[in-house]
Order: C-alpha cells, then sequence, then structure tokens
C-alpha cells in the first residue's frame, strides 16, 4: 500500500469523519454564534429577541454544512434531510416529544403535585423556544447525524446503540443532584431513544424536531425543570411538590421514574419497528 492509499484509507476512516463533522459543523455554528452575538450586543434589542435573531442563522448554517460536508465527503444523496420527508417528519418528531415531557406531567399531576398557579402570555415561550430550537438542530446534527450514523455504520446499529448510551450516561454521573434515576433516564432518553428513533425512521428532522419539543414543553410549556435548557419564563407558571422519585427533584420531570419508564418502552418499540423495516445495521455489513 502507497502513502497516497493510506492517506485516502485515514481520510476515510469513520473516526476522521466524525471529527471533521464535529470541526465542521460545530465551528461553522460558532463562528456564527460569535458574529451575531457581535452585530446584535451594538443594539438595544431585548435579550430573547437577539437570541432569536441567532438562533435561526445557526439552524440554518449546521445543516448547510452537515448536507455539503457529507454530500461531498461520501458522495452520496443526503436521504436523512429530504425535503419530501420534511413536513410529516418534522410534525411526528414533534408530537413524539411533546407527549413524552407532557406524560411524566400528567403523572405528576394525577398524584395533586402539579400546580397551575398562571397562565401567561405566548411571547413568555420565546427564550425556551431560541434554546430548544437551537439544541434540537445542532445537537442532533452533530450527535446522531455524525457520531452515532457513522459508528453505527462500521460497528453495526446494536454496538452503537450501547456505546452512544454509555457515553450519555458517563458523562452525566457527575451532575450535581445526579442519581441512578437521573443518569439512567438521561442515557435512555438522549443515548437509546433518539438514537432508536433514527434507526427507525433514518431522518434527521424526526429527532430534531424530538429534540425541540422535548426541550421547549417541559420549562417552556410546563414551567418544569429542565437540567440541560434553563429558561426563566414558561407559558405556566407552576408549582410541582412530591417525591423526587415522581417528580425528578431539582433536576426535573424529565428525570423521574415515570420519565425513565416512558422512555425506555418507547426506544424498545422503535427498536422493534427499525428492525421490523429491516433497518437495522448488522455488524460487518458496512466497512
Amino acid at each position: 500500500m502507497n502513502n497516497s492509499d493510506k492517506y485516502q484509507k485515514v481520510f476515510h476512516f469513520f473516526i476522521t469523519r466524525i471529527i471533521v463533522g464535529i470541526l465542521v459543523v460545530g465551528g461553522a455554528v460558532a463562528l456564527v454564534e460569535w458574529i451575531g452575538r457581535t452585530i446584535l450586543d451594538r443594539t438595544n434589542l431585548a435579550v430573547e429577541t437577539k437570541e432569536f435573531i441567532i438562533a435561526i442563522p445557526v439552524c440554518i448554517i449546521a445543516l448547510i454544512c452537515y448536507i455539503l460536508l457529507y454530500r461531498t465527503y461520501e458522495k452520496r444523496s443526503i436521504t436523512e434531510l429530504s425535503v419530501n420527508r420534511f413536513v410529516k417528519d418534522a410534525l411526528s418528531g414533534f408530537v413524539a416529544g411533546f407527549l413524552l415531557q407532557s406524560l411524566p406531567v400528567a403523572i405528576i399531576y394525577f398524584y395533586g403535585g402539579y400546580k397551575i398557579e398562571q397562565v401567561n402570555s405566548v411571547s413568555f415561550l420565546l427564550p425556551a423556544f431560541n434554546a430548544a430550537i437551537v439544541a434540537g438542530f445542532v445537537a442532533e446534527i452533530i450527535i446522531i447525524g455524525v457520531i452515532f450514523r457513522l459508528t453505527e455504520e462500521r460497528t453495526g446499529t446494536t454496538i452503537a446503540l450501547i456505546i452512544l448510551t454509555l457515553l450519555f450516561a458517563f458523562m452525566h454521573i457527575n451532575v450535581k443532584g445526579a442519581n441512578i434515576i437521573s443518569v439512567l433516564s438521561t442515557a435512555i432518553q438522549a443515548g437509546l431513544l433518539l438514537s432508536a428513533a433514527y434507526a427507525f425512521t433514518r431522518s434527521l428532522w424526526f429527532v430534531i424536531f424530538f429534540h425541540f419539543a422535548w426541550d421547549l414543553t417541559e420549562p417552556g410549556i410546563y414551567g418544569g425543570i429542565n437540567p440541560g435548557n434553563r429558561v426563566e419564563s414558561s407559558l405556566l407558571t407552576s408549582k410541582i411538590s412530591g417525591a423526587d422519585l415522581l417528580t425528578g427533584g431539582i433536576l426535573g420531570p424529565q428525570n423521574s421514574i415515570q420519565s425513565l419508564l416512558f422512555c425506555l418502552v418507547a426506544s424498545f418499540i422503535f427498536i422493534l419497528l427499525a428492525k421490523k423495516k429491516n433497518n437495522w445495521i448488522n455488524r460487518g455489513r458496512i466497512m
């Protein structure tokens, strides 16, 4: 094997493609965000308005960079971001994320631990919207589109699911207030659930809008705590009380026992559907 062949092998190795993807998408997002903040900080616009103006180009640049990079790098059509599937997959993903955040709150309400103190203007949703839309697009393009997809191609779906689930578990072990339920919940929700959803749908639109709805619903609509998305205003001003096992304690309803169980069940449903649809990649199938 000559040097040219060696360089090509390294260049197209899945870890190289992951690193390049993270650097390109993450770097472009950071640059656009920096430029936006530099310009808007000179204005007298409200903070929420500035964040909204920045959020939209950040999402767009993440999409463009991913599409252009892997269309060129892998010489293929980017079917996971098919325009024809946008409406259907985005809507179904949003509904799924909304429901899986609403069910744990409904359980708390059923046991008398969730009380609405005030209904606010829709404008109170804007801070949560800004944070959620950016998190949905940037995080899932990098985590699912780059890391999971390329790991799955190399190792197979089963091993890729295990790797991503363990990765999120290890990343959240030392989070302040973390416990076995919160670590398992995060690992299942961020590692297993969305990866399994992608394996079934083969659509980044689905997981992007699932994540968007997830981060919008709990803190933005119900006024609950979302450790990864701290917002100070919500559509509903609420009071959540009760046992930490049921409410998630200082880490919010998404880290409750019922949220863990709901997301675990949803994950296995996606896994079964992915296998039934023949979307499961066996180890060594793609080298």
